[in-house]
């Protein structure tokens, strides 16, 4: 763990809005506007209505949003089974498939759908909840392009 250390603390801050908190009936045009002011990348938020209450967006809305911006998209999935999403995210044009250390799944569990994530092309990232000890992540570290620390509990936009 240490060695890695090092390598994160050169990686430069980057900035990804969240789309949950834009018109969503103007999506395409929320999104270039971001970009065009200096966003990294965009930042989608996938509820499922299980391992949070509220639900949002899938597969569908992120394959119409791919088609209008070359941005990096990072899907953060608050949703109970992740491995189930892998293939519609891939094929929907996700870059970044981010999901939840909480989800009830082994240490093999993560390190197997981590890699079947990188195995479809995209890269990976494991979030935690505000409460969520950040050493639950130490066992992924190495095979991780991200990590998502949460400063609200999950589940709903607009929290301060």
């Amino acid at each position: 763990m240490s060695k890695l250390v090092p390598f994160y603390h050169r990686m430069p801050p980057m900035i990804g809005p969240s789309l949950l908190a834009c018109d969503l009936s103007n999506m395409a045009l929320e999104s270039k506007r971001v970009m065009d002011a200096g966003a990294d990348y965009l930042h989608l938020d996938v509820m499922d209505g299980h391992f949070v209450p509220n639900l949002t967006f899938g597969a569908p809305v992120i394959a119409s949003l791919r088609k209008q911006t070359s941005a990096i998209l990072d899907v953060h999935l608050m949703v109970t089974n992740p491995e189930l999403w892998v293939d519609d995210m891939a094929a929907a044009g996700t870059d970044i498939f981010t999901f939840h250390v909480e989800v009830d799944s082994n240490e093999d569990g993560k390190h197997a759908l981590i890699d079947r994530i990188k195995s479809k092309g995209m890269k990976v990232g494991l979030a935690i909840k505000p409460n969520t000890p950040v050493d639950s992540v130490y066992p992924y570290l190495e095979k991780l392009d991200q990590v998502l620390v949460m400063t609200v509990e999950p589940g709903f936009g607009g929290q301060s």
